[in-house]
């Protein structure tokens, strides 16, 4: 008896290393105005969001993602009412986002409406609903011309835009001058929290050049790492804030706030893994300190991909 033929999709962490995936068919294509849009279902973490031959989100462990991205910041902060979330559209971000009771206004600003519409139709567990919540705006625009023209000033700022890739939507909300902008729409105790790469031994310099970039702007940065099954990395962001008076609680009162403030059950976030978050390993907090590079309008950060294949047995 023939086996049945499984079909591969190949995740490329750079030129010389990839990751495979074995998938059962090809939920959704959709080569929309600003990039490619593909959802497959996997085997191992059901379906899995790909743009631009990217992988970015898997049904199995989002929540790790999502949640390390959100809780930091809204748990630190007294009490965030206005969150703008940059990207994200799957709409996860924005589901763990509304989770908190104190926000009263979440705005998701996406440079492309298919991204939405993908997401509601074939992805319902990753949004839960979240775009239907009347405390949401969605904006269809690009993330740094609505930061350039809101006049709005907001309590936290999660920016969940895909990696800076050559000829992609978003590597020009790496730059410097882009978070002098965002650190203006800030409030006073305003936290910013950037999804900054790939935080491993040999797959480490977005991230460490986004901190290095961060930290000329905002006089308090505090990177973090988690590690990401679907993408076999460990996974780094950046929290930075002009005013750290906020964040140095007690893990009894993350716990507390979680407990106050937060509807629904976390899975991953709690004041254990908060703690593990921001304990960087030794030689990550090296190449942080050792990095140099100032990531500018001029000069942005531009990744590159082999690509996917899309013959006929790949999506």
């Amino acid at each position: 008896m023939e086996k049945a033929q499984i079909n591969w999709i190949d995740d490329y962490f750079n030129n010389y290393e990839l990751h495979k995936h074995a998938f059962k068919d090809v939920v959704c294509q959709v080569q929309s105005e600003i990039q490619k849009i593909i959802i497959v279902d996997t085997y191992n973490y059901g379906r899995c969001l790909i743009l631009d031959n990217e992988f970015q989100s898997a049904e199995m462990d989002e929540f790790i993602y999502h949640e390390a991205l959100v809780h930091p910041s809204l748990i630190l902060h007294p009490g965030a009412e206005r969150v703008l979330v940059l990207g994200g559209g799957e709409g996860a971000t924005l589901r763990e986002v509304l989770r908190y009771k104190t926000v009263k206004k979440a705005v998701m600003v996406d440079v492309d409406k298919e991204m939405i519409a993908c997401s509601k139709k074939f992805l319902p567990s990753f949004h839960d609903g979240a775009f239907d919540d009347n405390r949401v705006e969605v904006v269809i625009e690009d993330g740094r011309k609505y930061v350039e023209r809101v006049q709005d000033r907001f309590d936290v700022v999660v920016i969940d835009v895909n990696d800076p890739l050559d000829g992609g939507p978003s590597y020009m909300l790496f730059t410097m001058e882009f978070y002098q902008i965002i650190a203006e729409k800030l409030k006073a105790d305003g936290i910013l929290i950037v999804q900054s790469g790939a935080a491993s031994v040999s797959e480490n310099d977005a991230f460490t050049s986004i901190c290095n970039t961060i930290n000329k702007v905002f006089s308090h940065v505090f990177p973090y790492v988690t590690y990401i099954p679907s993408y076999a990395l460990p996974w780094g962001f950046s929290m930075a804030t002009h005013n750290p008076s906020n964040l140095d609680i007690s893990g009894d009162e993350i716990d507390a706030r979680i407990h106050s403030r937060i509807t629904g059950k976390l899975r991953f976030y709690d004041s254990i893994t908060h703690h593990a978050l921001f304990n960087l390993p030794k030689y990550l907090r090296s190449d942080i300190q050792r990095q140099r590079r100032i990531i500018r309008d001029k000069d942005p950060l531009k990744e590159h991909y082999p690509g996917i294949p899309t013959e006929s047995t790949n999506p």
